[in-house]
């Protein structure tokens, strides 16, 4: 793509969280000129009457059935439509950025166990995963781009310099506690995520099983004993995992196998037991951002090492991912649109 040239992005289901969130990314990226969003239940609305950040953008909702050619389309749709509806996007863009579950795992197999199947399979060898700490190099040229579950985005960012530097070979035990704020339930998040609910809560609601599982197996190679807590926040994803290496390991290793993995990464933030208040990964610290942040401690006994991560579940582990993932893709500037620092100090995020 030449340097100034300008692409035409279209959103479909751009009245939840995750697509209000790519509007405002696509609404400031310099290669970018959104031609289309789509919303059922707010069809000829204005954006801004949705998203109220969004006032300044001059554009109006369509009905995802009168969908138009575009250079880029953006889907934020629930799992299970993009698979029913890909031929289509297909037809309308060169290059489809799907942000739910249909395209991140590799097989019909992995989807009979985690979700209920799959009814495209055939293209499932053709997704790149978005996330370009993990699949950097499979990115260039990518035509169908998945964005990873937030979870997953975040245990795996925290983990991965531990395989890079052959500190875990993926027989050791790992124990993951993930705790999410309310905007990872979507805009039609139901009762459990409204305030009164929600408010002074640290409630467990994926003991076991959840669903992002998959994709840390799939990608790292390794099965993890894994827990989701719902937490009174509204932006965020904050990992804890407890990992046991068979062999001691030093601070002087941890350091070099997290620099390693992340030192020339532009969204990605060591931050491991310094100074100040916010002595390790805060979700608070990176609201709003692209910016991951992951750090460690090691147990006096060498026996366990704590990994923490933590991310804004809309922007790293959804929006801001598919924005990066995409930019990488097309040969942009791959922070193009995503420089946002964020804020200190600010409210709960």
């Amino acid at each position: 793509m030449s340097e100034g040239e300008t692409l035409s992005a279209a959103v479909i289901g751009g009245s939840g969280f995750t697509g209000g969130e790519l509007l405002r990314l696509l609404a400031g990226h310099p290669n970018f000129e959104i031609a289309q969003a789509t919303s059922r239940s707010y069809d000829r609305k204005t954006v801004g009457s949705v998203h109220p950040n969004l006032r300044g953008v001059d554009l109006r909702f369509s009905d995802p059935a009168d969908l138009e050619s575009v250079d880029v389309l953006f889907a934020a749709t629930p799992h299970g439509v993009s698979m029913g509806q890909i031929d289509t996007f297909f037809e309308h863009a060169d290059t489809v950025v799907d942000l739910s579950a249909d395209f991140r795992l590799n097989t019909v197999e992995q989807y009979d166990e985690w979700y209920d199947g799959h009814t495209a399979s055939e293209y499932l060898d053709k997704s790149v995963y978005a996330l370009p700490e993990l699949t950097r190099e499979e990115l260039p040229g990518a035509e169908l781009i998945a964005g990873g579950g937030c979870n997953a985005t975040a245990t795996i960012l925290g983990l991965k310099p531990l395989f890079d530097a052959e500190i875990l070979d993926g027989s050791e035990q790992i124990v993951v506690d993930v705790k999410v704020g309310s905007s990872e339930g979507g805009a039609g998040g139901g009762e459990a995520s409204s305030h009164p609910e929600r408010s002074g809560i640290v409630r467990p609601y994926a003991p076991i099983s959840h669903r992002h599982e998959a994709e840390i197996e799939q990608f790292l190679g390794v099965s993890v004993s894994f827990t989701v807590h719902a937490v009174d926040m509204i932006r965020g994803a904050s990992a804890t995992c407890h990992v046991f290496p068979g062999a001691p390991v030093s601070k002087g290793d941890l350091w070099s196998a997290y620099r390693g993995s992340y030192e020339d990464e532009p969204f990605m933030r060591l931050v491991a037991g310094g100074g100040g208040v916010y002595r390790y990964p805060e979700p608070k610290a990176v609201a709003a951002t692209n910016y991951g942040e992951v750090g460690f401690e090691l147990d006096p006994s060498n026996k366990r090492i704590v990994v923490f991560s933590a991310i804004d579940n809309m922007m790293k582990g959804s929006a801001g991912q598919a924005i990066h993932g995409a930019n990488i893709a097309l040969g942009l500037e791959e922070t193009a649109g995503l420089e946002f620092m964020g804020l200190h100090p600010v409210g709960a995020p």
